[in-house]
């Protein structure tokens, strides 16, 4: 059954007010009241599992000033897209946990890289003990959203991440099925393949409002289903019994025509609960720059636009869950 109201998750933390998936990000996140966060994780090249919205990290972290690590800058291609800088692969994680955090996007968010360089990596066993911590200490459950980036790509370089996602959960105490654990990734092979092992949590797929999942294009090519394609009635009856819901992002609910303006909500949610499916959506933010053209103010990028006008329309989707760089903004307008 639909939520009456949606899950407020603290994307990467809060990474509104600190750069995202800092330490200072998901204790804010925490102290504002959000219902989960949302660690990223790939993996260091001896099999740690690390909190990073991707594995190239040199736009997150102070990896390129130190000379040190200079000739570990090189080119690869990750899901189909070419990328040059430093991966975590190629460190191990006592490498990774001399790093310090960066903001990722310091032009829109200014305040935020007056953080820089005050924290180191985590670990996604950080973040799981200083939930778990958080959660007791404010006597109420407090969910993680554990989002698995790239699982084809590192099992291709001989990184599997299933057996460490399963080892770090149970050593954590995430494997028990107590505390609210949601597994999601862009890719449905991992979240089949956890679930097959009888991890206990909620199983909900990753879309894109266009491409198609990488795992899915290495099995299959161009057969390989687009995400637009499974957002459709047709694709959600093949999900019925595969994963618990999706994840959308929010454009595919806004549903905006060629002069930026929402014609939305659009059907998905509907057609996904009618199917039994829960329903996400990301990334709701309130800066100009990723607002839908009708919904931007004066100030530039960084400035608030009417923000509340565009969520006001996934919120009239019926979403079960929705991501938020500021969870103070999010819980005051999604809880009403």
């Amino acid at each position: 059954m639909p939520r009456r109201l949606p899950l407020v998750i603290g994307h990467r933390g809060a990474p509104g007010y600190r750069p995202e998936h800092s330490r200072s990000s998901y204790d804010l996140a925490l102290e504002l009241g959000v219902d989960a966060v949302e660690p990223d994780i790939v993996a260091s090249r001896d099999g740690v599992l690390v909190v990073r919205h991707e594995n190239e990290i040199s736009g997150t972290t102070n990896v390129a000033d130190r000379p040190e690590f200079a000739d570990r800058r090189t080119t690869k291609t990750v899901d189909g897209v070419k990328l040059t800088g430093w991966f975590t692969e190629d460190f191990t994680w006592d490498e990774l946990s001399t790093l310090t955090t960066r903001e990722r996007i310091p032009d829109i968010r200014p305040g935020s890289a007056t953080f820089d360089d005050a924290q180191p990596m985590l670990r996604l066993t950080d973040v799981l003990d200083l939930v778990r911590a958080g959660s007791l200490a404010q006597g109420r459950e407090i969910g993680v959203v554990l989002e698995i980036k790239h699982a084809t790509y590192f099992a291709s370089i001989g990184l599997d991440l299933l057996p460490m996602i399963l080892r770090e959960l149970k050593a954590t105490g995430w494997d028990t099925g107590d505390l609210p654990l949601v597994v999601e990734s862009f890719e449905s092979t991992i979240l089949h393949r956890l679930r097959e092992q009888g991890l206990p949590a909620t199983y909900i797929y990753l879309l894109e409002a266009k491409g198609r999942p990488f795992d899915l294009v290495a099995a299959h090519g161009d057969t390989a289903p687009s995400y637009p394609a499974t957002a459709k009635p047709r694709g959600l009856d093949r999900l019925v019994g595969a994963v618990d819901g999706i994840s959308v992002d929010k454009r595919m609910i806004l549903a905006p025509d060629r002069r930026g303006r929402a014609t939305g909500p659009s059907a998905v949610v509907a057609d996904a609960h009618a199917r039994g499916l829960q329903v996400y959506t990301w990334t709701c933010r309130p800066e100009n720059a990723f607002l839908l053209k009708e919904f931007r103010g004066a100030g530039g990028k960084p400035a608030f636009g009417e923000y509340e006008a565009e969520w006001d329309v996934i919120r009239r989707a019926g979403v079960d869950g929705v991501f938020v760089d500021h969870p103070d903004l999010g819980g005051a307008f999604f809880r009403e």
